[in-house]
């Protein structure tokens, strides 16, 4: 009887909908969202930021001190479960939580989010007939324990056996929250190990073992080679100052060398970048060996060193109507890479030293010039205008080289502009 109830009470609200005017826009407004709210469901990703509630008011400063680990975590937690028996405001208590877990870094702990969940009251929200379940029992404690699951999904945690006996025991098998709980154990294991070249899942915190880690994913050639051409260090100087040495890391390949000893004298060589990588949180930068196209030798062939089977035709033939004229990008010939390196400091006097490292593998470099082409440094997503009379770094600077720069490397190996 009491379900019946709330379908008539449901039935005279729709229908008071129906009846008001359509010019009102504040109605308008109110009624596309009614509908917007029951159509829709909340994107993936971490919980919007919301002023806390006075019964949760509390628990915010106490999630605001210092100490800052997975124990005091779960110990504000239990102090919350343990001070209401009936669980009032549990709600709001699980949307701060989600939000301060990342601070905590717990926000790839299953077991923390099995406590967040372990919050909601036992057998309360469970449906008892199929109207119910039909009606979305219980709205807003079933999109709060989405919302957890969402926010699981978007850190890629795999939720397990634990996480559904606790969606069970509190919104029952048929509910919402199960249903999604039962999608993310079906798609997660499948894409799982989609991705052929998956990131670490702890990334390294030395620098030059994280830059051999980036190095390889970027080469992707099995055959290259990674070399540690400097180690992180200090050095005190005679008039007792302290000089920090950065690391210096590079990558080439038997093909890359060989195309190096093909490449034309008479192009450059050019160093550019510094180009980021994202790895998850982590953004480091690298810079490239490479040529202009058109700088490698082609070998000329005598058309005429077999005359009945010519290895080379110059034909000069004339469009058809039917050619296409589109672009093709995988036909743009941007020139060969030759190396790759990551430095810890990406000005032109590192970067000099990494070029004169490869010439001990490498010979043909101390006979062409090298061409310097180096942004600023650091990942920029919005570039700044230029002032009237400004130029712009990419540009190529002319740098004269100094008395102690020539005394450490030869004069014919490279030429800086």
């Amino acid at each position: 009887m009491r379900s019946l109830r709330l379908l008539f009470a449901a039935h005279k609200l729709c229908a008071g909908l129906r009846q008001m005017p359509a010019v009102a826009t504040h109605g308008a407004k109110v009624r596309c969202q009614l509908l917007r709210a029951a159509h829709s469901s909340s994107t993936p990703g971490p919980p919007v930021t919301d002023p806390p509630s006075k019964t949760v008011a509390p628990f915010e400063d106490a999630f605001s001190k210092e100490q800052r680990d997975k124990a005091s975590f779960v110990e504000v937690l239990d102090l919350f479960c343990g001070r209401d028996v009936r669980r009032r405001g549990h709600v709001e208590m699980i949307e701060a939580a989600l939000r301060w877990m990342p601070k905590f870094g717990v926000e790839k702990d299953v077991e923390v989010y099995n406590k967040l969940l372990d919050v909601f009251p036992k057998e309360v929200f469970v449906p008892q007939n199929f109207v119910q379940i039909l009606f979305l029992h219980y709205p807003r404690q079933q999109e709060c324990a989405i919302r957890v699951l969402d926010q699981m999904e978007y850190y890629g945690v795999t939720p397990n056996k634990h996480t559904f006996f606790l969606l069970a025991q509190a919104f029952g098998k048929f509910s919402h929250p199960v249903k999604k709980y039962q999608r993310m154990l079906y798609w997660f294991p499948r894409f799982k190990h989609a991705n052929p070249y998956p990131v670490p899942v702890h990334l390294e915190d030395d620098p030059v073992g994280l830059s051999k880690v980036c190095l390889q994913r970027i080469a992707a050639d099995r055959d290259a080679r990674v070399t540690v051409y400097q180690l992180p260090s200090s050095e005190v100087c005679e008039d007792g100052t302290i000089r920090e040495h950065e690391h210096l890391v590079g990558i080439q390949s038997p093909d890359q060398m060989s195309l190096l000893t093909g490449h034309d004298h008479r192009f450059p060589v050019v160093v550019e970048g510094p180009f980021p990588l994202w790895l998850k949180q982590t953004c480091v930068q690298y810079y490239v060996l490479r040529a202009e196209p058109g700088a490698i030798k082609k070998e000329e062939v005598d058309p005429e060193r077999c005359l009945y089977y010519p290895l080379q035709l110059d034909l000069d033939l004339e469009r058809d109507l039917g050619d296409e004229l589109t672009f093709d990008v995988d036909e743009v010939d941007e020139g060969p890479v030759y190396a790759m390196c990551m430095a810890g400091c990406g000005d032109e006097r590192m970067l000099g030293k990494w070029i004169q490292c490869l010439q001990e593998t490498n010979p043909v470099l101390a006979q062409l010039p090298v061409l310097f082409r180096l942004t600023s440094s650091g990942p920029q997503e919005v570039s700044v205008p230029l002032q009237e009379g400004a130029t712009s770094h990419e540009e190529e600077v002319a740098r004269p080289s100094t008395a102690e720069e020539e005394e450490t490397r030869p004069q014919q190996r490279m030429e800086q502009y």
